[in-house]
């Protein structure tokens, strides 16, 4: 077919949906090929190669002397360049060229090498560890438009909805110069919206958007099973003026198979039935899975890989009373002698005295026994309350707004709108903080992250924080990380790590440290791991005289001007996590003068990553900056993973309140360890549940 012929990618939305077959086949053998891979190829220092930065370079010493008309005439003959050949090699290399020449006219920005770097390792497929500041938002813009040039539609993923508007309109001026339509789809839009935002060439989105989309395009669809149907579909919906459609683009590109959309056909009266379809009812929102460029790939892909997501419907009206009676149970039982807690998972868990207490009970009833039988859902009930009451916190893994139950992110300290505990978790905690339960629902349709994005024809993502995960992120998503060099050197000091006996101790330490670092002139940041913590060591501050602002989950509709103060002057900012992902402290000159943003951490998280992205505040495009950080042993990852006969020991070594620095780093990491590989293993037991049931689930044809 000759290249006239070829349709924008995006005319294909309603005809076919590209996405890539589900590889099912010997997961284990898979998985260790993978593995082994990354073994050998572990995350280094990445740099372009020299066919492609040759063609950057002659290309951009060209570029520039051409003025706005000539440079606009070149796009035309570029495109069809890129759905000829795909974004290989010197193609790629120039396709970026002309992308970054229109950003520096039209931004006012002209990218780094570093950015370039980044935005070709995507288009790879690879991921890109580039460090907090150096300007992921505009790498990921680069790759983004070199791609829809070649005719790709793009998903671009970040980590929340102020972030999806704001990229979008901070780089829409240059999507706009190239000849490129821009959408963002938000939880507000009506599915019409949603419609026309997919359909244009890049649509900035949050994950959990786009896997709804997904499921209740699901719902709405029935399967077309066989492959052949494909073009034969496609066929039936050319556009005017076009002869039949064609996947080169797409092909160029990716090297990889496509196949049908779930869509409803019959047979055209003017047609072969093998030849010629026409569409019955409704169509899916999204166009198909082609290229997803990940803004925090780490936070998106692992850190909320668990995180089922459920398309729930109503159901008939739960039986309040049940739950009432369950949570009386719980209130009977002991720990220790009927239940155990697990402080990792955040759950109860009945022993057999626990479970012959609880039957014993339900037999005790009056009336009202049959809603707690079979022993099964009894047993379950309290359970769920057990854990409500004893294992889940207010403050850390919830808040109460009003009379709504809020659910924190524990990555970013956000609320997580529009998140629920599954199963009767959610009306337990409800009827703990004495609110109105939800109403009952049922699963219509779920998946996780680790099974939608692997449908992606391809990958790319950036974060700053990707080393210490490379072999998860090769053996789940078939990526290698790569290392981005800095654009400028780091000034960053690291002043330690101190490990205090109690909280109390730590917190005298830490008001003394800001109080120190104020003084100087330099604004601090001390990151918390979950509200109550923020709202505690805030008051430590305010009672020793120093001003501090509050940056957490039950405050983020002032993250905005938060952040835009916390580098001034003398300013203190306690916040949890939410500062750490996708935010940008940018310094006044007195504060730069002074030595810059001091950050202080009092926690070591679950992951080392996490910690990465707090401590990359301070020192960003090259600026001074310090950090430290300051633990106790009452800290929840201590708690959660280190035996107590640990903890004790640590204490009896405390001098003056602090424990000796080589056992302090040693139970740290410890305890970290401990809690990364926990994780990392819920994750490949998710995973593999996922790929065994994926049969219950599949969406379009055959199994997931």
């Amino acid at each position: 077919m000759s290249a006239a012929s070829v349709l924008p990618t995006r005319d294909l939305a309603f005809a076919a949906y590209p996405q890539r077959e589900a590889d099912t086949a010997w997961p284990a053998l898979r998985d260790a090929a993978r593995w082994l891979r990354a073994t050998l190829h572990p995350c280094a220092k990445a740099q372009l190669p020299a066919r492609v930065e040759q063609a950057i370079a002659a290309a951009r010493r060209r570029l520039m002397h051409l003025d706005d008309v000539k440079l606009h005439a070149l796009l035309p003959k570029l495109r069809a360049q890129l759905r000829r050949s795909g974004l290989r090699g010197d193609a790629a290399g120039y396709a970026l060229a002309v992308v970054a020449e229109f950003a520096q006219r039209r931004l006012g920005l002209t990218p780094y090498p570093t950015q370039l770097l980044a935005a070709w390792l995507m288009l790879e497929g690879r991921f890109a560890e580039m460090a907090t500041g150096e300007g992921k938002t505009l790498a990921a813009g680069l790759g983004a438009a070199a791609a829809a040039l070649a005719g790709v539609p793009v998903h671009l993923l970040t980590a929340n909805d102020y972030l999806v508007q704001r990229d979008r309109e901070k780089l829409r001026p240059l999507y706009e110069a190239l000849g490129l339509s821009c959408a963002c789809v938000l939880p507000s839009m009506a599915r019409a919206e949603r419609e026309a935002a997919y359909r244009s060439d890049i649509v900035y989105l949050t994950a959990r958007e786009l896997a709804f989309d997904y499921l209740r395009d699901h719902l709405l669809l029935s399967g077309v099973r066989d492959p052949r149907l494909l073009r034969a579909l496609a066929i039936s919906q050319g556009q005017p003026g076009h002869d039949s459609t064609d996947f080169g683009a797409l092909g160029a590109m990716f090297q990889t198979s496509t196949r049908a959309a779930s869509l409803d056909v019959i047979a055209a009266p003017d047609a072969a039935p093998s030849t010629q379809f026409a569409l019955q009812g409704p169509t899916p929102v999204l166009p198909g899975l082609c290229l997803a460029l990940i803004d925090e790939a780490d936070s998106i892909l692992l850190d909320e890989a668990t995180v089922p997501l459920i398309l729930a419907s109503a159901a008939d009206e739960m039986q309040t009373t049940a739950f009432e009676r369950a949570m009386e149970m719980a209130r009977t039982l002991r720990r220790g002698r009927d239940y155990a807690i697990d402080a990792g998972q955040r759950r109860a868990e009945l022993n057999d005295d626990g479970r012959a207490a609880v039957t014993a009970a339900v037999q005790a009833l009056q009336g009202d026994k049959g809603l707690l039988r079979p022993a099964r859902r009894a047993h379950e009930l309290v359970t769920a309350a057990l854990s409500a009451r004893h294992a889940l916190q207010r403050d850390r893994d919830y808040t109460v707004q009003g009379d709504k139950l809020e659910l924190i992110d524990e990555v970013t300290g956000r609320i997580a709108d529009g998140r629920q505990w599954t199963g009767p978790l959610q009306v337990m905690v409800e009827l703990k903080e004495g609110l109105a339960p939800s109403p009952a629902t049922r699963v219509s349709a779920q998946i996780t992250y680790q099974r939608l994005f692997p449908r992606y024809l391809r990958i790319g993502g950036m974060s700053g924080t990707l080393a210490e995960a490379q072999r998860e992120l090769r053996v789940l998503y078939d990526g290698a990380v790569q290392r981005v060099p800095l654009a400028k050197p780091d000034r960053r000091q690291w002043l330690g790590e101190k490990l205090f006996a109690d909280a109390p101790s730590r917190d005298r330490a830490l008001v003394e440290r800001v109080a120190r670092f104020v003084a100087l002139g330099r604004p601090v940041l001390v990151g918390t791991n979950s509200v109550a913590a923020s709202v505690r060591l805030s008051a430590s501050l305010r009672a020793a005289g120093i001003d501090s602002q509050l940056l957490n989950a039950t405050q983020d509709g002032h993250e905005a001007e938060c952040i835009a103060r916390a580098g001034c002057t003398g300013v203190v900012t306690v916040a949890t996590n939410i500062a750490g992902r996708g935010t940008d402290i940018e310094l006044d000159a007195a504060a730069r003068a002074a030595g810059g943003l001091h950050v202080v951490a009092t926690m070591r998280n679950r992951s080392r990553r996490i910690d990465r992205q707090l401590i990359g505040r301070a020192a960003r495009h090259g600026d001074p900056g310090s950090a430290e950080r300051l633990l106790s042993l009452d800290d929840t990852l201590f708690a959660e993973q280190m035996p107590a006969l640990w903890r004790q020991m640590a204490q009896r070594c405390a001098r003056r309140g602090v424990v000796p620095r080589l056992l302090a780093r040693t139970l740290a990491a410890a305890a970290q360890r401990r809690a990364e590989w926990r994780e990392r293993a819920l994750r490949q037991h998710l995973r593999r549940s996922d790929e065994q049931s994926a049969g219950l689930y599949a969406f379009f044809g055959g199994s997931e």
